[in-house]
């Protein structure tokens, strides 16, 4: 091998299109690609057995997509986030590798991690490289007229969409198929038993194809319709891209280039539907900014200080009832159990469970967001947080504490003949479609269906009751 090799560590960025620290490396010479297994920390951070199912079969499709470039694939399992320097630099000492390039994290632990690998990595005479990749703007180049991070999604976005440009768009090119390097790529250790099974299957084939594929059929068949079809879920209304942005198996400039094409050239106008769906992917950055500037969220801790005051009730049953789908509210326990057989969720269900949660039972949120990583396939610590604390009304942009949803009212606006329902709740598949909404006490018996574990109208108020007892 006569010029030492470039290496590229892959984290959430399984991918060989458009990725910035991958394209940046083959710049300069034969790439080594390296994955560090990190079982213990990832169970430390709650991620469960369909994100970890998930991640395993990403980096084996990423190795094969690799392999076809002639770029071999190390991987190690270092246990957790602390052995990342000296793996990283044993490798590199190994086969004489002088720079090491990856994409940012932003979270506390993994902008933890990385500092600590630049100043090892450094210290042993290898330059490391950064890349933003997962962002449109790194954290803190998007500031408020103060100078400050944005804490308010409007104003973000519309400073997003007016600063954005060509180059920050721009797809990284793929890199050549390189000359066969002497080095082998390896195979995957051996997942930790984990205390589920992954549930995910088929329903979620990993790898950049896969990704693309989806992407493609979304914008083909769904995404004009998505603005009004986005909210039902027994209609297949969403992208269902969450768990590839997640793990990077597609990055957001390919969905921005995507929606170019198809929206003549706009991204925050033209279709209303495919608008909408950008919205949707500036949150997601939105959330990636706050972890960065506000790292108190990554220690679980309320982005308003004050709501850390709020008294959350200790009632295991209720907790459990919630988790088992079991709650006596149609909606909430097909939304429940959807999340606990297909290891996913539709987005609406994801705020009617967590404000349930958070405001019916007034149940400490950070034990739902914790349920919710441990059985999402798309898992995403920023988005996760994010979307708790907003409808437990102690984050960003956050539901005002006032605005709880009631799950009946709810169910019949955005499931109105009861479909999900009866797809989820077998006990009302056979009651009569109006009717699975609030089924009737005798319906209830002869159904073997819960009665309600709380009364909407007396929660509302006994959450009311504890968010106006908070001082400011």
């Amino acid at each position: 091998m006569s010029a030492a090799p470039v290496l590229v560590w892959f984290r959430n960025d399984l991918r060989i299109d458009d990725h910035r620290a991958l394209a940046a490396a083959a710049r300069q010479g034969p790439v080594v690609g390296i994955f560090l297994h990190c079982p213990g920390q990832w169970r430390d951070h709650g991620h469960g057995a369909n994100r970890l199912d998930f991640l395993r079969r990403g980096v084996s499709a990423l190795a094969d997509d690799l392999g076809g470039l002639n770029i071999p694939l190390l991987q190690r399992d270092i246990g957790d986030f602390a052995a990342a320097p000296d793996a990283l630099s044993d490798i590199a000492a190994t086969l004489g590798a002088r720079q090491l390039h990856f994409n940012h994290d932003y979270p506390l632990d993994e902008a933890g991690r990385d500092r600590a690998v630049i100043r090892t990595l450094e210290a042993r005479g290898v330059e490391v490289t950064g890349h933003h990749d997962g962002v449109a703007f790194a954290p803190g180049e998007l500031l408020t007229g103060q100078g400050e991070p944005y804490k308010v999604f409007t104003p973000f976005s519309r400073a997003w969409h007016r600063h954005l440009d060509a180059e920050r768009l721009a797809l990284s090119p793929r890199p050549r198929v390189q000359a066969p390097l002497t080095i082998a790529g390896e195979p995957l250790p051996p997942l930790p038993a984990m205390p589920d099974e992954p549930v995910v299957g088929s329903r979620w084939p990993a790898g950049r194809r896969a990704a693309e594929e989806r992407l493609s059929r979304f914008l083909r068949y769904r995404g004009r319709h998505y603005k009004t079809q986005r909210d039902f879920p027994a209609v297949a209304g969403t992208s269902e891209l969450s768990p590839y942005l997640a793990l990077g198996m597609l990055s957001h400039r390919q969905c921005l280039q995507a929606v170019l094409a198809e929206n003549h050239g706009q991204l925050a106008e033209g279709d209303a539907g495919l608008a909408a769906w950008v919205n949707e992917l500036v949150w997601r950055e939105f959330y990636r900014h706050i972890v960065a500037a506000f790292p108190a969220v990554c220690r679980y801790r309320a982005f308003q200080p004050h709501t850390e005051a709020l008294a959350w009730r200790d009632d295991e049953p209720a907790f459990q009832a919630w988790c088992e789908g079991r709650t006596g509210y149609p909606i909430v326990d097909a939304a429940m159990r959807q999340l606990v057989t297909h290891g996913w969720m539709h987005n609406r269900l994801r705020m009617i469970t967590a404000m349930f949660l958070s405001k019916h039972l007034l149940i400490d949120w950070r034990r739902g967001e914790a349920f919710f990583m441990r059985h999402l396939v798309d898992g995403d610590f920023c988005a996760n947080n994010g979307g708790w604390q907003w409808a437990a009304s102690t984050g960003t942009d956050a539901a005002p504490y006032f605005r709880i949803f009631n799950p009946t009212t709810q169910s019949k606006r955005f499931d109105p003949d009861g479909q999900f329902i009866a797809d989820l709740v077998p006990e009302l598949s056979k009651v009569a479609p109006k009717q699975r909404h609030d089924p009737s006490e005798a319906t209830r018996r002869t159904q073997g269906y819960p009665a309600p574990i709380v009364d909407h109208k007396a929660a509302r108020q006994r959450a009311l009751d504890a968010f106006s007892a908070l001082q400011r």
